[in-house]
């Protein structure tokens, strides 16, 4: 690989180690944010093309339910969260999250995200129930749904082990877990920004006990507000550190801050496109386990989507019809299959549909 761009020897040899296979540690890991783009971009995507021979970038049909706005947690970057007793908090009615599950099957959707504010007024029947009566009514679909703080919340509301929980959940039809809550794995940033969520050490319990009874999950980053650049690698590595553990997390997908309709979050700039594609080609070089990395189209843009593709991300996500956490920060979330195809068949890829567990439903040609 010619890596004339990155002129510092030592910059080259921590991408040399990266194309090789070769595990990074923290400190390579920082300094790869000194790289220059156009280099971490060809770094990552011969990383990417190493653990993807096939040369397909994925997508797959889904749709978010947001089933509960009321919210207690009141985290800085949240536009979507109402209180509880708020006139414009809502709780879906489990008809209308059914309407919404079968206009994704009509789509010939797969997957459904079930998820929500941490409403303190609904209890783990509820839950049950709801997960319960989609797995019935769609037993096609994969349920991946909720979140830690969700879950979390429910466990110690109850009284009831976590680890109880989860397999109670399990039991209901609940297939997998999405990777929201995490934010910065660091308590500095934590505790500024979302100080009454789930900590780090909590986060990562968490998943650790969800894969321990077979449920598997994703990992985010959300970045591009106060953290350090350490900090994000330290992020990084704690996800890397508990995949050898459990090899429970299927993807990893970072995206940055959007501070429009956070009032708390608004005096800092948001994250521009060269940041984000130098974090997500750090990520792929970084984190040799998690061998899906999505490009963040929902909160970048599909046009950074899109670019994305060049700098080590394998899959775009999937397709939406409604976003109603993003709503409120002016995001436009609606795209259909074609879209994505089209986006991919631009960026010079063949793009192929997939299930939650990233097997190929469909290639187009």
């Amino acid at each position: 690989m010619d890596l004339t761009q990155a002129t510092d020897p030592i910059l080259d040899q921590i991408l040399e180690k990266a194309i090789a296979g070769e595990r990074l540690n923290l400190e390579e890991g920082i300094l790869l944010f000194s790289c220059d783009l156009l280099s971490l971009g060809r770094a990552a995507t011969l990383v990417r093309d190493r653990l993807h021979p096939d040369g397909l970038i994925t997508f797959i049909i889904d749709r978010n339910i947001s089933y509960t706005n009321a919210c207690f947690v009141d985290c800085d970057f949240c536009a979507f969260y109402r209180r509880p007793r708020d006139p414009e908090a809502y709780t879906l009615t489990m008809d209308q999250i059914l309407e919404k599950v079968q206009e994704l099957v009509d789509l010939g959707g797969t997957q459904v995200l079930i998820q929500g504010g941490v409403n303190p007024e609904l209890g783990l029947d509820f839950y049950l129930d709801m997960i319960r009566t989609v797995h019935k009514r769609f037993p096609q679909v994969h349920i991946h749904s909720l979140s830690v703080v969700e879950i979390d919340f429910i466990a110690k509301k109850e009284k009831v082990p976590l680890h109880d929980v989860l397999v109670q959940l399990k039991e209901a039809g609940l297939n997998s877990i999405p990777g929201g809550g995490a934010e910065m794995l660091v308590e500095r940033v934590r505790n500024i920004i979302s100080p009454k969520k789930i900590d780090s050490e909590g986060w990562l319990h968490f998943h650790r006990i969800a894969h321990g009874v077979g449920l598997r999950s994703t990992a985010t980053m959300v970045f591009g507000h106060i953290e350090t650049i350490e900090e994000r690698v330290i992020h990084l590595e704690r996800l890397r550190s508990l995949q050898d553990e459990t090899g429970g997390f299927r993807a990893f997908i970072p995206w940055t801050l959007s501070p429009h309709g956070t009032p708390r979050m608004s005096q800092f700039e948001p994250a521009g496109g060269a940041d984000y594609l130098k974090t997500l080609a750090v990520s792929r070089l970084f984190l040799d386990n998690i061998k899906n990395i999505q490009s963040g189209w929902l909160t970048e843009g599909l046009k950074m989507g899109q670019v994305a593709l060049s700098f080590g991300a394998n899959d775009i996500g999937g397709t939406l019809i409604e976003d109603k956490v993003l709503e409120p920060t002016g995001i436009e979330v609606k795209t259909r299959a074609e879209d994505l195809v089209r986006l991919i068949q631009e960026a010079g890829y063949t793009p192929a549909q997939r299930n939650t567990n990233y097997e190929i439903l469909r290639i187009f040609n």
